[in-house]
């Protein structure tokens, strides 16, 4: 199976090359599909699990109380999914639920965390935790899911994301610097000046780290957009969003590493060799709707988006093609934010 994936990911891309290209008619196993986090209302404590599947076209919610039988916690932030394992971590609850992605069903929780954001897993015992509230990153070993350590960044954390012995995180709320980590060491060993509250970060295909910064919730600054040389940790490029008001958020990239998406009052698709910033949405925002999260499937390219409306009801998960193409419409939780895939392709595909 490990194979057959590889091979349809080597053919995706050979046609992303291609422009428009005909992606492969994959058709998932059933329980392939996509972890979907609903944040729920700060304070109140009903964050909850729903889970798109790819084998009935159709969306599950509560599936985390309904399967343990307890409330997911409040607002839980992000997921990742490592092997049999999927961990959620839960931001004003101060935790992180660590589940078995199949069944749901809780496995252990890992506790006393302060104000914890997004999780990167650096090997089979050791992970890194960021955090809104605390000036340090909360070091977990994976094997008795405990916080065995912390790292003093004097600043708070965000996003995180691993090149070979380099973790990069950065500091978000307030704050203008990615943060650089040895994590052989667990120490700071450098940190690249950016824009105003640079909140999400991928890597593209020739080892570029790519970083958002959405210029800050009192929009005294125009976002921008960084792309910087991974090995060097020296900026390559700046791109500087047009208005004060675009405030965008979520960068994502798809599984070529070639082509970066973003929300910024609708999708935003750029090429990571474009000269500059688009110009226009790929898929427009309607009246009456709120994107709030995005994430790209990495099998076949369908674009999701999270619609969290007013922030008060239940929302909406949005599918689509590669191409902007509207696929489907499904009913979340309460501020449906986060997405993980867990994606396995059929034997008898071509």
């Amino acid at each position: 199976m490990k194979t057959l994936i590889k091979t349809a990911l080597l053919f995706l891309l050979v046609v992303s090359c291609i422009k428009d290209p005909k992606l492969p008619n994959i058709s998932y196993t059933m329980g392939g599909g996509v972890i979907l986090l609903d944040e729920g209302n700060y304070r109140s404590g009903n964050g909850s699990l729903s889970f798109y599947s790819y084998d009935s076209s159709k969306i599950y919610n509560d599936l985390f109380s309904s399967a343990n039988g307890r409330p997911l916690g409040d607002v839980p932030n992000s997921v990742l999914l490592k092997d049999t394992k999927a961990y959620i971590v839960v931001n004003n609850s101060g935790k992180i639920e660590v589940i078995d992605p199949s069944t749901f069903v809780s496995k252990a929780t890992i506790e006393n965390l302060k104000s914890p954001r997004n999780m990167a897993i650096l090997s089979d015992t050791k992970a890194y935790v960021t955090s809104l509230s605390s000036d340090s990153v909360a070091i977990i070993n994976l094997t008795s899911n405990t916080v065995s350590g912390y790292i003093n960044m004097h600043k708070t954390s965000e996003s995180i994301i691993v090149a070979g012995s380099k973790v990069f995180i950065s500091n978000w709320a307030g704050g203008k610097e990615v943060m650089v980590i040895n994590f052989a060491n667990d120490t700071v060993v450098d940190s690249i000046q950016v824009g105003a509250e640079p909140e999400s970060m991928v890597f593209d295909r020739n080892g570029r780290l790519w970083v958002l910064c959405n210029g800050g919730y009192a929009r005294k600054n125009n976002a921008e957009l960084y792309e910087i040389n991974a090995a060097t940790n020296r900026i390559e490029e700046k791109y500087i969003f047009p208005t004060i008001d675009d405030s965008p958020t979520c960068l994502n990239i798809d599984s070529f590493g070639q082509t970066l998406y973003f929300i910024d009052k609708g999708v935003m698709r750029m090429d990571i060799g474009s000269p500059s910033l688009p110009t226009g949405p790929i898929i427009e925002q309607g009246g009456g709707q709120y994107y709030y999260k995005l994430a790209i499937n990495p099998l076949n390219g369908d674009i999701l988006v999270t619609d969290a409306l007013d922030f008060a009801q239940q929302g909406y998960l949005y599918i689509y093609s590669y191409r902007g193409d509207f696929v489907s419409k499904q009913k979340a939780g309460i501020i449906p934010g986060s997405m993980c895939f867990n994606l396995t392709i059929n034997s008898q595909t071509n």
